[in-house]
């Protein structure tokens, strides 16, 4: 199993260097189907919560690079066969930072725990859904739909996603749409 926290120690200059923040570092089987996995890199661009198609290219470069030195140098930091996915958070974004969730307070949020907690109801849950009141030190705090205001300590979150609604879709800056308008019209050549 390939070691997160050194991919991560590996990854984060390589983002800084274009600008960007890292959201998430995360192996997880690969979409081909080919049994190998794939090393998933999600960033953003501080100034727009997300990643153009440039950045994304600029990036996955960087990171190959960056592995390739070390895999030449003698370090192997992932086993086996992988394939490198750099992406942006997306509008439903998962949080992984104490940040993320100061920042996102307001919205609707699904979180996953390692271990139970229990809301104003005293009935212990392994999953919350509600609305993010936001962190104070490593305790976040949610108004879950069913039972009321619950505290979770930061350790215990497996997951946590901001949930698709009109809301948080409102409040998502757009990207750069500048040129998006013009039509490029090229000449065929006749065969």
């Amino acid at each position: 199993m390939a070691d997160i926290a050194r991919l991560t120690e590996v990854i984060e200059p390589e983002a800084a260097a274009l600008g960007l923040d890292l959201v998430r570092v995360k192996m997880m089987p690969s979409e081909a189907g080919d049994g190998g996995e794939a090393l998933q890199v999600m960033a953003e661009d501080p100034a727009t919560g997300q990643l153009i198609i440039d950045q994304c290219a600029a990036l996955s470069r960087r990171i190959s690079d960056r592995m390739d030195e070390l895999e030449e140098a003698g370090e192997v930091l992932i086993a086996g066969a992988y394939h490198l996915e750099v992406s942006s958070p997306g509008i439903d974004r998962p949080l992984t930072r104490p940040k993320d969730f100061a920042n996102w307070a307001g919205h609707e949020v699904r979180i996953s725990l390692t271990e139970q907690v229990a809301g104003d109801d005293g009935k212990p849950r392994k999953v919350v859904k509600g609305i993010l009141s936001g962190i104070a030190g490593d305790v976040v705090t949610v108004d879950d739909f069913k039972v009321g205001q619950v505290q979770i300590p930061l350790g215990t979150i497996h997951s946590a996603k901001l949930v698709l609604t009109d809301e948080l879709i409102a409040a998502t800056r757009p990207l750069d749409t500048s040129g998006a308008d013009e039509i490029l019209e090229e000449e065929k050549a006749d065969d």
